[in-house]
């Protein structure tokens, strides 16, 4: 049994959710402009936006709410006074999704360099591998790109992934 319980949603949310066959909700709550659903394969955001789970590279809660970078869009941030089981329920969904993770400092940086991620959407099989540069790490250096190819290839040796 799922340690997930059926939550209700108000109608009018629910009737304008689009869910994809067997998603499930697993939370909700109030935030800025509306309410954030958490289902078993996305974060809906008030507007009708889906973000699935394997799309949402940092989520954090704080005192004002949630905070969160998509993917291909940047950070979002939204209001959220009472959470319920929403950053629970966020976190497990996020965390689920990353197979294997892996920070690679590069020479002469300070520490700064690049996180190797591999991520599996949910119910997918299929695995994505994605990096990610630290700030201040130019994406054009080809030095950068070398490093993280040969990085790449080393941990997917490792991991057999």
């Amino acid at each position: 049994m799922s340690r997930f319980r059926r939550t209700s949603l108000p109608p009018e949310v629910r009737s304008g959710l689009r869910l994809e066959r067997g998603e499930r909700v697993l939370a909700h709550a109030a935030g800025g402009g509306g309410v954030l659903v958490a289902t078993t394969g996305a974060l809906h955001l008030p507007g009708g936006h889906r973000v699935p789970w394997d799309r949402i590279d940092r989520a954090r809660w704080d005192e004002e709410g949630l905070r969160f970078t998509e993917e291909g869009s940047g950070e979002r941030a939204f209001p959220v006074a009472e959470p319920g089981r929403l950053p629970e329920v966020v976190h497990e969904r996020v965390t689920a999704t990353i197979v294997a993770a892996r920070h690679v400092p590069l020479p002469g940086a300070g520490g700064a360099g690049f996180r190797l991620v591999a991520r599996r959407p949910p119910g997918g099989s299929r695995i994505d591998w994605r990096i990610h540069l630290d700030e201040g790490v130019d994406p054009g250096d080809p030095g950068v790109r070398t490093a993280a190819e040969r990085a790449l290839a080393l941990i997917r040796e490792q991991t057999g992934i």
